[in-house]
């Protein structure tokens, strides 16, 4: 049913996405305050993602919707839905500087809005401009400088503004400014095609959906950096019915150096675990085992956290899942973020390439602080030798094959540079 999915491995029907364009450019300015994690060429994203797109069409017979056409399609016959995007887009718009002038273009636009298409308002939203107008020599000479205020850089990653659950839509409170307005304009969507929404994230609380995972008669959800414990509160009251959930602690990894740990390692917890079937998970155990996880039961209408816990490899093992370990380069270059299409069947990112790109960010990092990031440069700079050498990087892994992995693999070397794989790309929302 669409907007209601139970597990990750049911057959995979519908998606959305948003094809990134000129938000990307700007993110790019500065990939670190964007949150991307490196410098990455935009065409060569684009074209990958188009690859995406085109894979899960016509190798899984998925439909798969834009995240903009989507919008246009309906609010285009939808006058109630059209307002809603117009009244968003007036709110995005900001104008400064000569009174005279910011009043007329502020009438301007108001008086106007029929004149323009459902683009210019979806981008007015995605950019959020600032416009500053003042006066210079001469006749109708201005200067005219237009900014963008948090423009949405990493709104193509569609898991993250929601979480689909056995109940609905949950939809997430985004952990920083940079993405706080993402989930507005997914929930435009939403409403559009009709699907259940069951709660919104609410202050203090954050939440976002590469931290929860629906496992068919459980669900886990990841606790950190991006998603606290007042989100994992709220998804457990609201969110989902499963009669247990796992409340997964993000891990430190043990190669990064101090006291502060860089939660970017593992942001999410689909960035070090991911389920490719009913009894197979593809993770780092390194961090899995490191994970300390609260399991909570059902019982009287309400949660119940036992007193005992445990960590998530050993969690994962007592439910009857096989673990395929990933090594720390592999891990770092997004293997887990792969898309479940079925039962042993997944969507993957060709992890040579992007281990490359990955080795060569890190090993600026570890140029700059080697305090910090020298050990787990060189633990991962030998791991890919030593992979390389026997051709065993990830996907091509004699455990895939032993466990009965089907899959195709695609060079998102480039897009996953802004911090995820073909699982964040995804919003899904209808399997079975």
């Amino acid at each position: 049913m669409e907007g209601r999915i139970d597990s990750e491995w049911g057959r995979l029907r519908k998606v959305v996405v948003h094809r990134p364009g000129m938000e990307m450019f700007l993110g790019l300015l500065d990939p670190t305050a964007s949150l991307y994690e490196r410098s990455f060429n935009q065409e060569a994203a684009q074209k990958e993602h188009d690859a995406m797109v085109h894979a899960l069409k016509d190798e899984f017979n998925v439909r798969v919707e834009t995240l903009e056409d989507s919008i246009k399609t309906r609010a285009g016959s939808n006058r109630k839905a059209k307002s809603t995007v117009i009244d968003a887009a007036l709110k995005s718009i900001s104008f400064s500087g000569d009174r005279k002038e910011v009043s007329t273009a502020i009438k301007n636009l108001k008086e106007n809005v029929d004149e323009y298409d459902l683009d210019y308002f979806l981008n007015a939203i995605i950019l959020m401009p600032k416009v500053s107008v003042r006066r210079a020599r001469g006749a109708d000479a201005m200067h005219v400088s237009v900014t963008e205020k948090d423009p949405l850089a990493n709104l193509y990653f569609m898991r993250d503004q929601q979480a689909v659950t056995d109940k609905g839509i949950f939809m997430s409170r985004m952990s920083k400014p940079q993405r706080r307005r993402e989930p507005f304009l997914t929930k435009i969507l939403w409403g559009l095609l009709g699907l259940p929404i069951v709660h919104e994230a609410s202050a203090p609380g954050t939440f976002e959906g590469g931290d929860f995972m629906p496992m068919g008669n459980f669900a886990m959800i990841g606790l950190g950096d991006r998603t606290n414990k007042s989100g994992a509160e709220q998804m457990l009251e609201y969110g989902q019915s499963f009669q247990e959930v796992a409340v997964v602690h993000q891990p430190s990894h043990p190669l990064i150096h101090g006291n502060k740990p860089d939660p970017m390692i593992d942001m999410h917890l689909d960035t070090y675990c991911n389920v490719a079937g009913n009894d197979t998970i593809i993770g780092s155990e390194l961090l899995l085992k490191r994970a300390i996880v609260e399991v909570y039961k059902k019982g009287g209408g309400a949660y119940n956290k036992e007193t005992a816990k445990t960590n998530l490899h050993d969690y994962l093992r007592s439910k009857g899942f096989n673990v395929i370990n990933l090594s720390t380069i592999e891990q770092m270059s997004y293997s887990s973020n792969f898309l479940c299409i079925k039962d042993h069947s997944i969507l993957v990112i060709d992890g040579a390439s992007a281990a490359k790109k990955v080795l060569r960010n890190l090993s600026e990092k570890a140029r700059y602080d080697p305090k910090r990031y020298g050990a787990i440069f060189l633990h991962a700079k030998k791991e890919y030798q030593r992979l390389a050498s026997i051709g065993q990087i990830f996907p091509n892994k004699k455990e895939i094959r032993e466990n009965g992995i089907d899959y195709i693999a695609l060079d998102l070397s480039n897009i996953t540079g802004g911090y995820g794989g073909a699982h964040c790309m995804t919003a899904v929302i209808e399997r079975g």
